[in-house]
This record gives structure tokens, sequence and C-alpha cells, in this order.
């Protein structure tokens, strides 16, 4: 069995598409997921499968489509690739305020010339570095105020995307090993 994480998308958002966690871990339980965990109610789910990764992704969007009668990008990722996110983040080492970190999850990783395009943006002071499907965020005057949204990417990349502050990803590695 592979544990994996899962991000959902624009859930529970000033009142739009609401998905209650209690029955979103109802809805993975009836995919077979085991161990599923769920944290906060911004769409994060922890769970253990022998499925594939795409399959997952796949079989989790139809359901909530068939249960909650909207569609939701979710993004899934193992536990590895998440503790190399951790691993990997350049705004650890030179920039330490934590409440300013974000990673934003991309479904597939981006064409490279949209890549290179995107690159040559600067929005100041605010600060983005994409590697593969993540993208790094340090944001000067948080999330809320920067132009370095999950809209901002989804239209310059051709990808879908959700983000996450920094404490969440951690903790949603930890919430995950303590699984094992």
């Amino acid at each position: 069995m592979i544990t994996y994480i899962s991000l959902l998308r624009g859930i529970n958002v000033s009142g739009q598409k609401p998905l209650p966690m209690a029955d979103l871990k109802q809805l993975y339980e009836s995919l077979k997921f085991k161990n599923v965990v769920t944290y906060i109610q911004s769409g994060n789910v922890i769970f253990t499968t022998d499925k594939k990764e795409i399959e997952i992704t796949s079989m989790i969007e139809k359901a909530i489509v068939k249960k909650f009668g909207f569609e939701v990008p979710v993004m899934v990722r193992k536990v590895k690739e998440f503790e190399n996110v951790v691993a990997t983040n350049p705004y650890t080492k030179s920039q330490s305020v934590i409440e300013k970190r974000y990673v934003t999850f991309l479904e597939e990783t981006p064409e490279a010339t949209l890549n290179t395009a995107i690159n040559k943006i600067d929005l100041s002071p605010d600060q983005f570095w994409i590697t593969g499907k993540e993208i790094f965020l340090y944001c000067e005057n948080g999330y809320g105020k920067t132009k370095l949204s999950n809209n901002f990417f989804e239209n310059k990349l051709k990808v879908k995307a959700t983000t996450r502050n920094w404490k969440t990803v951690n903790k949603l590695i930890g919430l995950a090993n303590a699984l094992k």
C-alpha cells in the first residue's frame, strides 16, 4: 500500500462548493481507500491504496461529481513527493518567515515554453520558483494580497493548480507518516 495526499481545489471557500470533511472521508472510503484522514476544511485528504496515481485522481473527481454535483480539480502526490517539496523549497534558506511560504501544486508539469514565458514575469516583492509540478511561493504581504494566485498560474501555464501554506504542507507530511 502506498500513502498518498490529495489536495482539492476551491472547496468550502466563501460558501462555494460546500463539501464537509466527514462526507469527503466517507467518499474516499467508498472508493476502497484505507486509513483515510482529512485535515482542515480546504480539502486535504491522506489515504493509502494500491491503485496508481492517475487512476486515483480520476476516481476521486468522478465520485465528487456523482455525489455532490460539482467538479473539483484534485491533485494527488505520494508522501515521498511531499517530503521532496519540503527538502527542495528554495525559500526555506533565504527567507525565514514561515507564514510567507506557500506551495502551488500543479496537475501536471507545464509546457517548457509556457514555463519560460512566466519566468520572465516580475511581481516583486513576491517571488516564485517553478520546479516540475510544484511552484514555490514567497509572498511578502501574504497569499491573500499576492497576484500569484491559482488563477494566475492556471491562466499562464494552462494547468490546474491549488495552493497550500507551508504549515499545512508540513502537517500533512506528519499526519501521513503517522499512518506508517
